[in-house]
């Protein structure tokens, strides 16, 4: 598979990451173990993961993974999340956000123990939070830096004025901003996000990129704020285009985003080890200007001005 480097760091990682999120499901710790295994063996070097994801049991499962091959730690980049907070923790808590010094460095070394390893390569805020002190989350990040516990930091899901507060206070460039984006959630392209990308050398990372499976080949996992995307149009578009390549449906979404000059890194989260191998094939393609815009009209859903 193609690589990428992150940010402006000495990272290099896949073009496609792995996301882990659904390692848990249905408590089948096998299946989670079997679908990263595929991941590994299809070239996927990224792996992206969340303290909340399986309120810990994803990066569990995936740290019995790196303890069955010794040695296989060092050719991966390792990203996980912090900064979401369930009901009830502590008793009587709302679900709420955490952008806390003491929750972000609590957080990374919980992450760190379930893993199994000593250095997080890239460690990212999972949603901004309303009372978040950009001074106190850079104090966070440096403590973790100089302990050895994280290498690289970014945010996930944050607008660009955000990212470019918490910037300003960090001795150090962000290199991640993780948000949503896909052909049903095009937003990022025209509201500043991409575009700062770009500018500041930041990897956007796109989770979702297949709208909940809506632009898939497979099964769907839609999130409540997807329920409303409308995309009969597109996947017949995509077909269309699919069929001119000889190629899925899966690979020429993903191919789509990989297109954009920002160095895009699609988050695939299937279990299923078919599609994930299916999903890699993305990487060997390289969609033209044309075919480009020919999916971005449909899915504007009105002619360019």
């Amino acid at each position: 598979m193609q690589t990428v480097m992150f940010g402006r760091s000495a990272l290099r990682g896949s073009r496609l990451a792995y996301g882990c999120w659904r390692l848990a499901d249905g408590g089948a710790a096998e299946a989670g173990r079997e679908a990263v295994r595929a991941a590994l063996e299809a070239g996927y070097t990224v792996f992206d993961h969340a303290d909340i994801y399986g309120q810990g049991a994803c990066e569990r499962i995936f740290g019995e993974v790196l303890a069955e091959s010794p040695g296989l730690r060092d050719g991966l980049v390792l990203v996980s999340k912090c900064g979401i907070r369930r009901a009830d923790e502590p008793t009587g808590a709302p679900y709420r956000y955490d952008a806390s010094r003491q929750h972000i460095v609590t957080s990374c070394e919980g992450s760190l123990r379930r893993l199994g390893v000593e250095t997080m390569d890239v460690f990212l805020l999972h949603r901004p939070d309303p009372l978040m002190d950009p001074e106190e989350v850079a104090s966070a990040f440096d403590g973790l830096r100089r302990a050895g516990k994280a290498r690289e930091f970014g945010v996930s899901n944050f607008a660009p004025n955000q990212v470019e507060a918490l910037q300003r206070a960090c001795g150090f460039p962000l290199v991640v901003n993780q948000v949503e984006i896909s052909l049903a959630r095009w937003e990022p392209l025209v509201d500043g996000t991409l575009d700062q990308c770009l500018a500041e050398g930041i990897t956007p990372m796109a989770w979702s990129p297949l709208a909940g499976g809506k632009l898939g080949d497979g099964a769907r996992r839609v999130l409540k704020s997807q329920e409303q995307y409308g995309t009969e149009a597109l996947v017949g578009e995509l077909d269309a285009v699919a069929a001119a390549r000889g190629a899925g449906r899966t690979a020429v979404a993903l191919a789509w985003l990989l297109r954009h000059p920002a160095g895009m890194v699609p988050v695939v989260g299937s279990v299923n080890p078919e599609r994930i191998r299916a999903a890699a094939k993305a990487s060997e393609m390289t969609m033209s200007r044309e075919e480009w815009y020919r999916l971005f009209t449909v899915a504007r859903g009105t002619p360019l001005p």
